[in-house]
């Protein structure tokens, strides 16, 4: 057997230990990318996997309708003991009715468990102040946007549009009212009484826990149930509010009143994406949208009975 000359047998050697050591760091390089996903998974994750206490952040922006999965996680936060107490950061202009009640029902049994507090950035009208009541204070800036406390049903008569380009509606229904009014026809008579039935009960509902929550009589919760916006400090001096100010004020009043530390960190616990992946697609999307003037979170069409206070946008 030939030995190999002493350099091939020192490249031989150096060329298997940098296999070797070429394999030892990609299992490294694995590894380190496992423990990042993991991470980012955990930084999302309920409050209930973090390893202390918290104070958790709910964010509420666009428009409010019914979320099974949101409603979920405010219900684990009632029995999650880690949770000291939960920030409702807002900034919508409403939405549909029973969007605002499933979160003002869900909202007051967290409070009965763990102090809440609502905070009003730029808008907190409609659906979104029915949430914002349904905490134990309510803070907000001197400019922001609050109240429009109603309820609305809007109907688009195109009869005269159909009419001109030469298209007509029928339809065989079960009775007089299903699925009236028409796109056709005006808003009158028997389905006009019907749909103003079902405007006042839900509006009925929201001035009475408007009054409770606020502590006014329901004759003072009606007289502000015009419909109005009002700018955050006239919302103050009218007792829409508690007090002017943002998150900083919030945590200063949840130290004092319930002794909730300053210095427990904040938890975004919603919205929470998915994975990382859905997080990476959601800043690309968003920054993409907004590049392009476009809202970062889309229009949300509604259908039913809405309470929202329309922005309406201009070129």
């Amino acid at each position: 057997m030939t030995t190999p000359p002493p350099t091939q047998a020192h490249e031989a050697l150096a060329a298997e230990t940098f296999r070797r050591s070429r394999g030892r760091w990609r299992w490294i390089a694995f590894a380190v990318a496992v423990l990042a996903v993991l991470a980012v998974w955990g930084r999302f994750a309920v409050p209930g996997s973090t390893g202390g206490e918290v104070v958790a952040r709910v964010t509420l922006n666009g428009t409010i309708t019914t979320n099974a999965a949101r409603q979920q996680l405010l219900e684990d936060l009632i029995e999650d003991d880690r949770v000291k107490a939960v920030v409702v950061a807002i900034n919508s202009p409403g939405g549909t009715t029973a969007g605002g009640e499933e979160l003002y029902e869900v909202l007051r049994r967290l409070s009965a468990e763990k102090p809440t507090v609502a905070v009003i950035h730029e808008l907190g009208a409609s659906a979104a102040y029915m949430t914002a009541i349904g905490t134990d204070r309510i803070f907000a800036r001197r400019l922001s946007i609050v109240g429009s406390i109603g309820v609305l049903y809007q109907h688009i008569n195109a009869g005269k549009l159909l009419d001109t380009i030469g298209i007509d509606f029928d339809k065989i229904a079960s009775g007089p009212l299903k699925a009236e009014p028409d796109i056709n026809e005006p808003l009158v008579g028997a389905p006009r009484e019907s749909l103003g039935q079902l405007v006042e009960d839900s509006f009925a509902w929201f001035v009475d826990i408007v009054a409770e929550r606020r502590g006014m009589s329901r004759p003072e919760a009606l007289a502000l149930a015009d419909g109005r916006i009002v700018a955050g400090q006239t919302g103050l001096d009218l007792g829409l509010i508690d007090a002017i100010g943002g998150e900083h004020e919030a945590r200063l009043w949840l130290e004092a009143e319930h002794s909730v530390s300053p210095d427990l960190a904040a938890l975004d616990v919603w919205p929470r994406p998915d994975n990382s992946f859905s997080l990476i697609g959601q800043l690309i999307g968003g920054a993409t949208r907004s590049a392009l003037g476009l809202p970062t979170e889309g229009p949300v069409m509604l259908d039913g009975l809405v309470s929202l206070w329309q922005v309406e946008h201009h070129p």
